[in-house]
């Protein structure tokens, strides 16, 4: 993902991706694979395979074996592909990055095909060219990516031409004005477990549910180690701070990231959002005033290219706002893309638990 990239597309959904209330993912999310316990011996899948996916009816056959992969300005779609061993059924990933907080994990999204696809002026790839390439199956972490207003293939084109389409249901409102009220609620209370949610249902989609129980049993007993050693420890304040993605900010202040999944992952560290329950408005409209009066006991410094250091970015932070309990106590980590929706939730609450409960 490339900062230009992200400025051209933030503004038709940024809403949609800051806000929440950081409670646990609605169960009943259309299409989402809600059983992720991981106590009993997963089964196979029994195809033919159909649910609905927001509002859409799919089928699979079988197990899909020529995936394109949509921008969408996401990574947490590919990543649970690489990490659920798919990447063979991967026939062209429009998914990057350049940063990680499992530093792995460039190189394999690297090492994916592209299918020489081209991005349009949305920064997705137009009709067209998902047509001529001919997949089996589309993924999109949003319903934006849908959307023939910007030049996308819409599901029911793919469906005409034979392509299955599939939605990350946790984001079925994004880029869906008829979105139920079941699917907003549903986007707005994402959490770590909707990360969780996709990597089942992928399991289920490719018959490799066991592998996909391992690998969120995996996770899940990472975060909940946390959660246990922090658990009774007072929760200091935590603020979420992209400078690279300033552009989102109208006074050009870092981006500071609030609500949903956010949150979920500071209270999994032991702490609580600086700018909790603050609405979406807020990334947008904060001023420096309110940044300066903010109570930051930790600041959590989010890199969004590659080219970004984090112990500069820190100490700009902390010479810009000197009264921060934080900035006096040099209490910062650096994360990237482990605060997202996708696969690497567990590597950023541990890295922010290091700072917000030290030696605990």
């Amino acid at each position: 993902m490339k900062t230009s990239r992200f400025a051209a597309v933030m503004a038709s959904f940024v809403a949609l991706t800051v806000t929440g209330c950081g409670a646990a993912a609605d169960r009943g999310t259309a299409g989402a694979a809600t059983d992720v316990a991981t106590s009993a011996p997963a089964a196979r899948t029994s195809y033919p395979l159909a649910f609905d996916n927001c509002g859409m009816k799919v089928t699979f056959a079988q197990a899909p074996q020529r995936v394109l992969i949509l921008n969408g300005t996401s990574v947490g779609e590919v990543e649970s592909f690489i990490l659920l061993g798919l990447e063979k059924t991967v026939l062209a990933n429009a998914q990057s990055y350049g940063v990680s907080d499992d530093p792995s994990m460039i190189d394999k999204v690297k090492a994916l095909p592209t299918a020489g696809l081209t991005m349009n002026k949305n920064f997705d790839v137009p009709a067209e060219q998902v047509l001529k390439l001919k997949p089996d199956l589309v993924v999109s972490t949003w319903s934006g990516g849908f959307d023939a207003k910007k030049g996308f293939a819409t599901r029911e084109q793919l469906a005409a031409a034979g392509i299955t389409s599939l939605v990350n249901p946790v984001n079925c409102a994004m880029g869906k004005p008829e979105a139920t009220e079941q699917e907003q609620r549903a986007y707005r209370n994402q959490s770590i477990n909707s990360s969780l949610e996709f990597i089942s249902l992928l399991g289920r989609v490719f018959d490799v549910q066991q592998r996909a129980l391992d690998l969120i049993g995996e996770l899940r007993g990472r975060v909940e180690t946390v959660r246990q050693r922090v658990a009774g420890l007072p929760a200091k304040k935590v603020l979420i701070a992209y400078p690279g993605m300033a552009m989102m900010n109208a006074n050009g202040l870092p981006a500071v990231m609030t609500g949903g999944i956010y949150d979920d992952v500071v209270r999994a560290a032991g702490g609580v959002n600086a700018f909790a329950g603050q609405t979406s408005d807020m990334t947008r409209t904060l001023n420096k005033e309110q940044l300066a009066t903010a109570q930051v006991d930790v600041l959590v410094v989010g890199l969004f290219t590659s080219g970004e250091k984090g112990d500069e970015e820190a100490a700009k932070i902390f010479a810009a706002y000197p009264h921060w309990a934080a900035s006096q106590s040099k209490a910062y980590t650096v994360v990237s893309d482990g605060v997202y929706l996708g696969p690497l939730n567990a590597w950023a609450v541990e890295k922010i638990s290091k700072v917000v409960h030290p030696g605990d």
